[in-house]
């Protein structure tokens, strides 16, 4: 049986909490595993994937799921401000000992994804990603005929799934950045990031979703050429994240698992 706190604060400023998963027999030896969830920063909840929670709580990780600011309220780099806010305050909780740093783990769906690389740079901490989105600048100026849209199909009749692909993608970038601007754009592609402290990473990316392929091997040479591996999982179909995420969620876990055992 997994045991259940839900919205405990760690930003009282903006009231944001966090909901954590204890596993059954929870012990100082535990690992953590820091959740990020997906919604595209304008829309998504820590409530939303409580199954998620509870499957990586059984797993045997004492796991935290946090929200953190959407837009259109509050703008880049908001929600990306919370993700290290968060872990400095996890890091200073009564939840962790003073060495708990070696003992953290990372998984992000989606934008949750972008997330997790940016705290992994910092932090180290061994990350999995499902769909993360690393690129807007120059996929924003290749794309400047798309109109953005949460619903594409609904508001302007589109059909074609890669349109509303493409306008979603379009839409939820500039919700959060709140500009069409290089600058703030390149502020937010994963290859500005600081990667001094990256660790094991792994990617995981449908054929054809969401995310773009390209951009992601883009940015895995990136990391190559700063002498960073990468593992890539590319699994077929469209699926995006959350999608797949029942079904790969054992291949994740293996890979942080073997990553513990590799730092012990």
């Amino acid at each position: 049986m997994v045991v259940i706190k839900n919205n405990i604060i760690y930003d009282e400023n903006k009231k944001l909490g966090a909901d954590i998963y204890y596993p059954n027999d929870t012990t100082s030896e535990t690992k953590i595993l820091i959740f990020w969830h997906g919604g595209g920063w304008f829309r998504g909840d820590k409530k939303d994937v409580k199954k998620i929670g509870i499957n990586l709580a059984n797993a045997g990780f004492m796991t935290f799921i946090p929200n953190y600011s959407l837009a259109p309220a509050t703008h880049f780099p908001a929600a990306h401000d919370d993700a290290l806010h968060f872990v400095d305050w996890l890091l200073d909780s009564d939840y962790t000992d003073n060495d708990d740093i070696k003992n953290i783990v990372q998984i992000g769906a989606s934008v949750g994804g972008t997330m997790a690389l940016y705290v992994a740079g910092k932090y180290g901490f061994p990350t999995v990603t499902w769909s993360a989105p690393v690129e807007y600048t120059n996929w924003i100026k290749n794309h400047q005929e798309v109109k953005p849209s949460p619903q594409a199909k609904e508001d302007f009749g589109i059909t074609d799934p890669t349109q509303i692909r493409a306008s979603f993608y379009k839409y939820f970038t500039l919700t959060y950045t709140g500009s069409d601007k290089s600058d703030i754009l390149q502020k937010l592609d994963a290859q500005s990031y600081d990667f001094s402290n990256l660790n094991k990473l792994m990617m995981i990316n449908s054929a054809d979703e969401l995310t773009p392929l390209s951009t992601t091997l883009d940015f895995i040479k990136f990391l190559a050429k700063q002498n960073h591996g990468v593992q890539l999982l590319v699994i077929p179909g469209h699926g995006h994240a959350m999608d797949y995420s029942q079904d790969y969620i054992d291949e994740s876990l293996d890979f942080l698992y073997q990553t513990i055992k590799r730092q012990k």
